[in-house]
């Protein structure tokens, strides 16, 4: 069985909860694989899950059995004993067991670094082991709790701690943040002189911010965003979606723009 992120529910599988309104602004979710959903939509046979780019750190903290992760070219064996950070700049493939279980963390842009004080860029296209950043204690107390509410407050309350001890917020990181809700606001169109603008600072000092935060220009940060959103509106409601409300010109600008970020073909006709 293979699952495609966008084109296909791959939110079906898990329990899903948002943060504290503390954490609200750095976190989108956690999750949780859903056991119930598993043995529903899975069954007994291996699976493969496709996600594409998003540039928003992830953890994996692995509460069931070993599996297979393919990021670029680069595939990691990851046993039931390690736990995982990720950018997601890259397309990721998960590779798993019917006994998959997995705890997801997943940042906002810029969230990382707010909460941990470490620059997302330097995650770049690694795979880390989350105990670089959570203490191996911690992690093994979170992997002996026995459901999906007790290790989501536990954690929250190490994230809010680690919050407040990095209470420098910095003004490059703050305005990169705001760039992204305005070109969110602005229905996706605004280009970087605009961008800057709004910001009071130059194009050079609004792209330098950028990479420091994301760890990608802004130009491949927003291409890929708006395909993202464009691309889960378009599957989720094809005969009202617009391409221009995404800032594309025409149908066949979007078409393109889906192939370049996911390597596959759509028509009016369907996938």
């Amino acid at each position: 069985m293979s699952m495609v992120e966008i084109f296909d529910n791959i939110r079906k599988l898990y329990q899903f909860k948002l943060p504290c309104p503390e954490l609200a602004a750095h976190i989108e979710f956690f999750s949780e694989t859903s056991p119930e959903a598993m043995r529903h939509y899975v069954g007994e046979a291996p699976f493969t899950v496709k996600m594409f780019p998003s540039y928003t750190p992830t953890i994996w903290l692995n509460l069931g059995t070993p599996y297979h992760l393919k990021q670029g070219d680069q595939v990691h064996l990851v046993d039931e004993d390690t736990d995982v950070l990720l950018l997601r700049s890259a397309i990721v493939e998960r590779r798993n067991l019917p006994t998959d279980n997995i705890f997801t963390v997943k940042f906002n842009p810029g969230g990382f670094e707010a909460i941990f004080g470490i620059p997302q860029r330097k995650i770049g296209a690694a795979v880390i082991n989350v105990n670089e950043v959570i203490p191996d204690t911690l992690l093994h107390k979170l992997k002996r709790l026995d459901n999906f509410d007790s290790r989501m407050r536990l954690l929250e309350s190490f994230l809010l701690d680690k919050l407040l001890h990095n209470r420098e917020r910095l003004h490059y990181l703050q305005c990169v943040q705001d760039t992204i809700e305005a070109f969110c606001a602005s229905g996706m169109q605004l280009n970087n002189y605009e961008l800057a603008s709004r910001q009071y600072m130059t194009e050079k000092t609004f792209y330098r911010y950028f990479t420091q935060v994301i760890g990608a220009s802004p130009k491949h940060f927003f291409a890929t965003m708006r395909a993202r959103t464009a691309l889960t509106d378009y599957i989720t409601h094809k005969t009202a979606f617009s391409p221009a409300a995404y800032g594309y010109y025409d149908m066949s600008h979007f078409y393109k723009d889906v192939v370049r970020f996911t390597g596959r073909r759509i028509t009016t006709a369907g996938l």
